[in-house]
């Protein structure tokens, strides 16, 4: 059980305490035989304290988490650590390889397929390895996703805010934005809550790249955690100036297209747009007939389409109601020069949760 007090971290050997390991865990193997394996590093601290896993690449395309995590091992030793990191760099090894965001060939998702089973299809097999060697021995979690090819995310958490200690990691995490609920039964993070261990997902930007804000404030945001939880007795919190909790009852909507054609975003340059103002414009190929796309109230853009051909119903961006309050400490942050650049360089704040986690 997790939390019931120190001792060697084990997977199939012992992780010594005050020493790093780094290793390719094999989870299961080829078509050819070969063994399909996930590099891990595990950092046991000289002291004792909680032990916590950052998972990321569960969908193989979603690379910011990856760099994260490559990050945060070069800069935490076991001198620095009180309990133990267990870093999982790439989960779903077969989708990274093929830059796919699912199991290539059988297109099954990993994270709708937690806890997994010993005898099964492949993605029961993987997740099954993976959480009861590594997961299951853990106090806390911490899941890296981004958005899925063509959109874009808002950096933000997703987290069941009825679960306290969930809520506490997810505060600690200093998210401007995030998402509550309890997340689909089978993903990483709602079975590992279930089970006792409470993790949110962090959700940042674009798949296919690496996006150097979002992973340093990511970053940021480890550091806050294992600050919270005494596991980095020298770290620094993060406290966000403003923070907006979307709920089952907070009014969201995804503007949908209501003819095909090209779309040109017009909103930005920040993600703040009031009512009545032009979020975007499609247009057929001879430019004869353009359909304007109005914000239906004052929102924060939380998620928008990157590809610039839409079809009848697709999804072009989602929109977050802001109450007055949250509007004018955004309205304080862009007169400060906080979104400078949000549009321009990688969408430092940007979310999309339609096909995330």
């Amino acid at each position: 059980m997790p939390g019931d007090g120190p001792g060697p971290f084990r997977f199939d050997a012992v992780a010594p305490s005050d020493q790093e390991q780094q290793f390719r865990y094999e989870v299961d193997g080829s078509s050819l035989g070969d063994p399909v394996e996930v590099p891990v590093t595990v950092i046991n601290g000289d002291a004792d304290g909680p032990r916590v896993f950052m998972t990321a690449a569960i969908h193989g395309d979603e690379l910011n988490g990856v760099k994260v995590l490559q990050e945060v091992i070069d800069r935490y030793h076991p001198s620095d650590v009180h309990g133990t990191l267990v870093c999982l760099h790439v989960v779903n090894v077969p989708g990274y390889q093929a830059q796919q965001r699912y199991l290539p060939i059988y297109d099954q998702d990993l994270n709708r397929s937690f806890p997994g089973k010993e005898r099964s299809n492949t993605a029961e097999r993987m997740t099954h390895r993976i959480y009861q060697r590594f997961v299951s021995q853990c106090d806390i979690g911490l899941d890296f996703h981004t958005s899925t090819r063509n959109r874009t995310t808002m950096y933000h958490a997703r987290a069941d805010v009825d679960d306290p200690d969930v809520q506490r990691l997810a505060d600690a995490f200093g998210a401007n934005v995030f998402l509550a609920g309890e997340g689909d039964e089978r993903s990483l993070r709602g079975v590992a809550t279930r089970d006792g261990i409470p993790t949110p997902t962090v959700e940042m930007g674009k798949a296919h790249r690496f996006q150097p804000a979002l992973i340093e404030k990511a970053l940021g945001g480890v550091e806050s955690v294992l600050t919270e939880d005494d596991v980095l007795p020298d770290g620094t919190t993060t406290t966000p100036a403003w923070r907006k909790v979307m709920g089952p009852s907070e009014e969201t909507r995804w503007l949908r297209a209501d003819t095909g054609g090209l779309v040109d975003m017009q909103w930005g340059p920040d993600p703040l747009v009031h009512e009545g103002d032009a979020i975007c414009t499609i247009t057929d190929h001879f430019k004869h007939e353009e359909h304007v796309v109005d914000a239906p109230f004052t929102v924060l853009i939380v998620g928008v389409l990157e590809n610039p051909v839409a079809l009848p119903g697709h999804p072009i961006c989602h929109l977050v109601r802001i109450d007055v309050d949250t509007r004018e400490e955004i309205e304080r942050q862009i007169s400060q020069g906080e979104f400078d650049g949000y549009r321009s360089y990688g969408q430092r704040w940007m979310a999309d949760d339609e096909a995330a986690e």
